[in-house]
């Protein structure tokens, strides 16, 4: 049974002109455990809607999200914020840290959300990431990339079974984003999370022995397309 198992999804947004738009039409597609597995899409192709309707942060029109033997849509919203607290890492292009927290604060407070706040392994993930240095200083301390390492060590916080990233080195120059791609994958090695990420950069994808476009995965980016 793979990790995740995703069958005839659909999501779609009312426009301003009051009709529906779909985002996200997807037949099939599954990721085993411990993979690490990059979706190609372009802006507009649906890759953030389809990584939140996998973390449950959005609910699909149809369809089902199997994640390690739970079907998502199936449980209350309570529910899935547990599941996806104690088992979902997500990673944001834009990072989402808290500005008034320590580095060590905001990798505490991912960890309140789980299982429960482990400081020990806190600490040893931000040294980890390089970071067993910074672990007092607010993000507007710490460098574009030293930033990402903190949302790199939030995700894992929780041991999840799968790590989502949108776009995770999209604010970074080009050593910091493959120093950061590097860091991403080893360390989700290391914790046993499968990764999946999406992401425009060919650089980025290049570095992954499995890509798959959305495009081509996705009906409605692919009709979107078609229409260019």
């Amino acid at each position: 049974m793979p990790l995740l198992d995703i069958k005839q999804l659909k999501k779609s947004f009312v426009s301003p002109e009051g009709g529906r738009h779909t985002i996200v039409d997807v037949d099939e597609f599954s990721l085993a455990e411990k993979a690490q597995v990059a979706l190609s899409g372009e802006s507009g192709s649906g890759k953030t809607t389809f990584l939140h309707l996998i973390a449950g942060i959005l609910k699909p029109d149809s369809g089902s999200i199997t994640l390690a033997g739970r079907e998502m849509s199936a449980l209350r919203e309570p529910e899935r914020d547990r599941l996806r607290a104690t088992s979902i890492g997500y990673i944001f292009q834009t990072f989402n840290l808290l500005q008034g927290y320590t580095c060590l604060e905001n990798v505490l407070l991912g960890m309140s959300f789980g299982p429960g706040v482990d400081r020990a392994f806190a600490q040893a993930l931000l040294e980890k990431v390089g970071l067993g240095q910074r672990l007092k200083h607010y993000p507007r301390q710490l460098s574009t990339g030293q930033q990402q390492r903190v949302a790199v060590a939030r995700a894992l916080a929780n041991r999840p079974k799968l790590v989502l990233a949108d776009e995770p080195t999209g604010n970074l120059d080009h050593k910091n984003a493959g120093e950061a791609l590097d860091l991403m994958r080893q360390t989700c090695r290391e914790n046993g999370a499968a990764l999946l990420l999406v992401s425009h950069d060919r650089e980025v994808l290049g570095r992954f022995e499995q890509v798959h476009s959305l495009e081509r995965i996705n009906r409605a980016a692919a009709i979107q397309e078609a229409k260019i």
